[in-house]
């Protein structure tokens, strides 16, 4: 006999994926299947779990099965049009909305905002606010303006590439999770990676094309002692910090994330 329990126990994935994906089918949680763990599942009822667990092991991200993922406690619909949020990006929400409410307008920019992500925590954290989210790729910006109108979270969504469609503003805080990750890096061929949109991913030979493209071009739409934060890889944190103090941001400095690496790096506009 199959039970809910057997159904988890033989997916040839990890307990947690499952489990989830058990969830998602049969609309439950975790206490309903320690309650109803042993009740009997049809064929047909379980074909539903069996197509996802197929999905799943052809490496099929499971965010993107699910069409929904949580970051910052908000849940966001996520497609192969976006990348799927991740904690680590957490720190560069933690760090903006420490330092916008200093700011008289709060007026904030997101570069690159793919699902909206970033956007939408700060707006959720700030409500008085005023949050600008850019994006190339027109797909990804319909998926992030469909998770503001579902979170009813009023962000302002512009196609275009980084500054483009906003060089005649200011801003008192830009933040951005920019492709950073170099074209030939072997990492692109594990994880999730594989099955998302490579454009927002890599930057160049040494991952730093668009980081050396808004460190150098952030000031202009900033007041001054207004911040600039940029996620970035691991191993990034001394290439973007020199690149900042090169190009006169000053009190730069580096935050890492909950595994102790190098994350996210940020500096502010001379007064």
């Amino acid at each position: 006999m199959t039970t809910f329990q057997t159904l988890v126990r033989e997916a040839p994935l990890p307990r947690k994926e499952s489990e989830i994906l058990l969830f998602h089918v049969f609309n439950c949680d975790r206490s309903w299947l320690y309650a109803h763990g042993d009740d009997p599942v049809t064929r047909p009822e379980a074909t539903p779990f069996l197509e996802l667990v197929k999905r799943r092991q052809a490496g099929e991200p499971l965010a993107y099965i699910l069409g929904q993922w949580e970051f910052w406690s908000l849940p966001l619909r996520v497609s192969p049009d976006v990348l799927i949020p991740r904690m680590d990006t957490e720190l560069l929400v933690q760090w903006a909305v420490a330092l916008l409410p200093e700011r008289p307008r709060k007026r904030c920019l997101d570069l690159g905002t793919g699902s909206g992500a970033v956007a939408l925590a700060v707006k959720h954290e700030l409500p008085e606010s005023e949050v600008t989210a850019v994006d190339l790729s027109e797909p990804a910006l319909k998926v992030a303006r469909s998770n503001g109108e579902q979170l009813g979270l009023e962000v302002e969504w512009l196609l275009g590439s980084w500054f483009e469609p906003v060089l005649a503003r200011q801003f008192d805080l830009i933040v951005a999770n920019p492709p950073y990750i170099c074209e030939d890096d072997d990492h692109l061929a594990q994880g999730d990676l594989p099955a998302e949109p490579i454009m927002a991913l890599t930057a160049g030979t040494d991952g730093l094309q668009a980081l050396r493209q808004l460190v150098a071009d952030g000031q202009s739409l900033l007041e001054p002692g207004s911040w600039m934060l940029l996620e970035h890889g691991w191993d990034q944190g001394a290439d973007v910090r020199n690149l900042m103090l090169t190009h006169g941001w000053q009190a730069v400095e580096t935050r890492r994330d909950l595994a102790g690496r190098e994350r996210v790096t940020g500096g502010h506009r001379p007064l």
